[in-house]
């Protein structure tokens, strides 16, 4: 059993109370008995004999004082860290959390699988983070950080400074790899306090504490860059938003609750950085590679449907619709429940259904067609409707003037259920620019990807589609590449301020400076209107 206790200041504070950690196959096999051992011991009851092992994990949750301490520790290190040179912050740090990643990669993928995530999607957020902190993106980051430029006696340098004080709540469905997009904040400059979430604390103090914490030492960051801490979320929301010390807020949730947030944000005068809900788009044009394609649209169930970056809603043109379809039901036949360590399984418990069934009945009310799919199951795959899976489910919907009617495709849906919208038949020319307002007229905007061969079409996507974060072309939805965001959205997704999400260029802001040997001030001010006279005289 791995045991964590709050850190702050580069110490472990131990708490009086714990968060305990149950395997995600323990609660498959048996939720109210895993459910009431977790409830006994974090009311401080103690079991008969030894933990048993469907306990993974212990955290300490954070007292008040503790987390003011976090605030307190980060705000004395933060001048120091943002004064440390880039190379340092950067390509010194960022190196060695790639390294550890490389080495830890496989209890990493251990520690997801006890917190319930499939080993396949466990597997895939490691790929994600090597790609974070691999060095073509490190590369990235470095050149965005500083420019320099010589003009007459002068060095014009433009850089980026960092915020200060960033905290970060991480999800709920994916915290690990949440918390280390933030840790990448800590590149910027800043000093990072993170709350690990206690529905699922342990991803989040494992590679904060196992892979960030020794790299900062490693390269003499000062105690207090990072801190960790476990407890509430409004509870420490609020104490963030109250302090003075803090300069950015970096906040995970529903687009609802993210908004309010935001406007809290404000009044306080903190920067939010917000990574709130998805409602991804896959377009297919008619000539496009229909077997990549229904691949790529089956990713949005993966993990349920339950991960905010998956696709969520098909356009299609009339002309592929039928052949795609056909296609992705037999793609999504593939996909099975299981217990999260088995290999292959890409199915997740959907622990509160009714959503599921409220939004197909929904959809089946406004005209759509139910493909397939559209039951619970249990973990063998037999339908039944206490089951705590759900198939796989498809609904055709027939027309783009009214599909937003239907809430599957207006919303976000956090389970497997894709509309595939059928365009109405019409030139192509005016079904491609039909196409082009769809997507962007998505009230959400995290990714959004294309299937074309046609380059003049591919082309008009791309300089058109202004909506998200992320625009991929003939490509997997979900797939991560360097230099490229892996989160970060506009409208729904990102809030007033969204836009790709690179932390270590979004809890920081930009700062030009001029060096020189020593000007005469009259002559300064007044230099590009002489330069502009001489012109005339010359002439």
């Amino acid at each position: 059993m791995r045991t964590y206790h709050s850190y702050v200041g580069g110490r472990d504070i131990p708490g009086a109370a714990s968060v305990y950690v149950v395997s995600g196959r323990a609660l498959l096999d048996d939720a109210f008995a895993s459910l009431a051992l977790k409830r006994r011991l974090e009311r401080g009851g103690q079991p008969d004999g030894d933990l048993p092992p469907a306990i993974v994990g212990k955290v300490a949750r954070a007292d008040r004082e503790t987390v003011l301490a976090g605030l307190r520790s980060a705000a004395e290190a933060a001048p120091e860290w943002g004064a440390t040179p880039p190379e340092v912050r950067i390509t010194g740090v960022g190196k060695r959390i790639h390294d550890a990643l490389i080495r830890h990669a496989d209890t990493i993928v251990e520690v997801l699988v006890h917190e319930g995530h499939p080993v396949s999607l466990a597997r895939w957020q490691v790929s994600g983070m090597l790609e974070c902190f691999g060095p073509q993106s490190l590369g990235f980051y470095l050149q965005q950080s500083r420019q320099e430029y010589t003009h007459g006696r002068r060095t014009i340098v433009i850089r980026r400074r960092a915020d200060g004080v960033v905290c970060l709540n991480p999800p709920q469905n994916a915290p690990l790899s949440s918390a280390l997009l933030g840790a990448t904040s800590i590149m910027a400059g800043n000093a990072l306090v993170v709350r690990a979430p206690r529905s699922a604390p342990l991803g989040v103090m494992f590679v904060m504490r196992e892979l960030v914490a020794p790299a900062l030492e490693e390269v003499g960051a000062p105690a207090g860059t990072l801190n960790l801490v476990c407890g509430d979320p409004a509870a420490m929301l609020s104490l963030w938003l109250e302090s003075p010390l803090v300069d950015d807020v970096m906040y995970f949730g529903t687009s609802e609750n993210g908004l309010r947030f935001q406007e809290r944000c404000v009044a306080a005068g903190k920067k939010p950085i917000l990574e709130l809900a998805g409602n991804d788009v896959v377009a297919v044009w008619k000539d496009a590679d229909l077997e990549q394609a229904a691949v790529a649209v089956t990713e949005g169930c993966y993990g349920s449907g339950q991960l905010c970056m998956v696709p969520n809603q098909v356009l299609v043109h009339p002309a592929a619709a039928d052949e795609l379809l056909r296609r992705l039901v037999g793609e999504l036949a593939r996909l099975r429940p299981g217990h999260p360590d088995e290999d292959g399984v890409l199915l997740t418990p959907v622990l509160r259904n009714e959503k599921f069934f409220d939004c197909l009945r929904d959809a089946l009310g406004k005209g759509a067609t139910l493909v397939c799919g559209g039951h619970a199951m249990q973990l063998d795959g037999t339908r039944d409707d206490t089951g705590m899976f759900l198939e796989p489910t498809v609904v055709r919907v027939d027309g783009m003037a009214r599909a937003r009617e239907i809430e599957a495709v207006r919303r976000e849906t956090f389970f497997p259920l894709i509309p595939v919208v059928v365009a109405e038949p019409a030139p192509d020319d005016v079904l491609l620019d039909r196409f082009i307002g769809f997507v962007n007229t998505n009230e959400y905007g995290l990714r959004n990807s294309i299937w074309a061969r046609d380059e003049a079409v591919v082309e008009r996507f791309v300089s058109r589609i202004g909506n998200g974060g992320l625009l991929k072309v003939n490509d997997s939805h979900i797939g991560f590449l360097p230099y490229l965001p892996t989160h970060g959205g506009t409208g729904l997704t990102g809030g007033v301020y969204g836009e790709a999400n690179y932390p270590v260029l979004r809890t920081s802001h930009l700062q030009g400076v001029s060096l020189s040997p020593g000007e005469r001030p009259r002559e300064a001010v007044f230099s590009a209107w002489e330069a502009l006279a001489a012109r005339e005289d010359a002439r």
